[in-house]
């Protein structure tokens, strides 16, 4: 063996080489780790979930801790836990990445997690699920109340907006055990599963959840959409002067076309190319309006005695790649896709607009993945639609979280890229001179995003 010794930034690195190398190859010999460490456990001043003091903060100052607290209120037998502490246990979980109720079993034994929420102690996975059940019917009210007051409060924030849109979609969530209100229905990847078939609505442009209905899974893709939007516009704030609903062909129907009319709503609807409307395509004047687009339009009653409405055809040339947002119907050497509207836009920018409501199927993608909306808690369906509104309460809060506390490079940031950035963050909880401090390692643009995340939760207003 041979050993080379260089000196660098004042420390001496010693390389060792084989005698008879390989020409032109050198052998370094991996230096040896540590033998005898002692492992301790039982620790209590670890956490590798550091990040949630951050959410803590940042509903403490909105003055949401408080509302939980004070709007949530029931007499129960089980005094060990309040109604607040357990909506808070429940939500927690669901932000950090743990995805059933089983896995909440690691909070239990994480006391530093529970001093920076502020709880006694962490209930078991049974605890919580008996709560759902018990308390679901007395719950749901108060909680949709309380999140509707928030919903139109942060609307607002960080400034005022004069202009609301609604994105409208279903979606399907997959049974597999023996839940109350499971239904066969429309289920293009599990067919003939049973299903839950929720209804939802966003705002297009800060994509803030603003109001859902948990469904049986043969419920239609439109039913209670009426319902469901004169909730939304129920809700919004004062000074909004422009309602929006974008839609997909789910929604093509012409009474709720009407009443959105009537309510002085704009809408921009996928219509269904019935027999009628196929019957047109062929046969409209096309003006190209982009490259590979054309476009035209007409006015005519989606239903006999219906309203006329004006509808705008884009047509595109093959070959085509489509996802199923976009999927066009084709018809000779073109595609078409027909949107009914009584939005004044010019076709191009009519088209464009409809087009970004393809993030609300992002959104209902993270619902899934990362915040697991399909893992479905109990066999009882009052007990589920609870969970159901706790989770988008839950997504609610984060997204509010990333829009007025984070730096401008996590807006648009998933929950699984915030849990590696911010949540998931190991700290160490210590005590100097009798002040509780939690040490985190320096971790560059992390370190940067959680002083900066921390000067806003303090400029925020209660």
């Amino acid at each position: 063996m041979k050993a080379w010794k260089h000196c660098r930034d004042g420390k001496t690195e010693e390389f060792v080489f084989a005698m008879n190398p390989t020409p032109g190859v050198a052998f370094v010999v991996m230096g040896k780790g540590p033998r005898n460490v002692a492992v301790d456990f039982g620790v209590e001043t670890l956490t590798h979930y550091g990040g949630i003091y951050l959410i803590h903060r940042f509903l403490s100052r909105i003055d949401m801790k408080r509302a939980i607290a004070l709007e949530m209120r029931l007499s129960q037998r089980n005094n060990r836990y309040s109604v607040g502490e357990m909506v808070l246990a429940l939500m927690y979980p669901m932000m950090l990445g743990l995805e059933r109720l089983e896995t909440t079993q690691l909070l239990r034994q994480n006391g530093v997690f529970q001093y920076l929420t502020g709880m006694r102690s962490y209930p078991d996975p049974t605890t919580l699920r008996r709560f759902l059940f018990r308390i679901a019917p007395l719950l749901l009210p108060r909680l949709r109340k309380m999140h509707d007051h928030f919903i139109t409060r942060m609307a607002q924030m960080p400034r005022k907006s004069t202009r609301l849109i609604f994105d409208v979609d279903s979606t399907v969530l997959v049974l597999y055990g023996s839940q109350e209100q499971a239904k066969v229905g429309y289920n293009p990847k599990k067919r003939g599963r049973p299903s839950y078939h929720p209804l939802l609505c966003f705002e297009g442009t800060t994509k803030d959840y603003w109001h859902g209905e948990l469904r049986p899974g043969d419920a239609h893709t439109a039913r209670g959409a009426k319902e469901l939007l004169a909730a939304c516009i129920a809700k919004a704030p004062h000074g909004v002067r422009l309602k929006i609903v974008r839609a997909d062909k789910g929604f093509y129907d012409h009474k709720l076309m009407e009443w959105l009319d009537v309510e002085k709503v704009k809408f921009v609807i996928v219509a269904k190319l019935t027999a009628p409307i196929k019957h047109r395509l062929g046969r409209l004047r096309y003006t190209k309006v982009s490259q590979g687009v054309e476009a035209a339009e007409f006015r005519a009653a989606p239903a006999h005695g219906a309203r006329m409405q004006r509808y705008v055809v884009i047509r595109r040339p093959e070959p085509e790649e489509e996802g199923e947002q976009l999927r066009l119907f084709k018809m000779g050497r073109y595609r078409y896709q027909a949107l009914v509207t009584n939005l004044p836009l010019r076709p191009l920018n009519l088209w464009r607009f409809y087009n970004d409501r393809a993030g609300i199927e992002l959104v209902i993608k993270q619902l899934k993945a990362d915040y697991a909306m399909s893992s479905i808690p109990t066999r009882f369906f009052m007990a589920n639609e609870a969970y159901f509104q706790l989770l988008l309460l839950a997504y609610n809060v984060v997204n509010w979280f990333k829009r007025l506390c984070l730096p401008i490079g996590y807006q648009a940031a998933t929950l699984q890229t915030l849990r590696n950035k911010i949540l998931l963050m190991p700290a160490q909880l210590r005590r100097t001179h009798n002040r509780p401090r939690l040490a985190m390692p320096a971790s560059g643009e992390r370190e940067e995003a959680w002083r900066y995340a921390l000067g806003q939760i303090k400029r925020l207003k209660a």
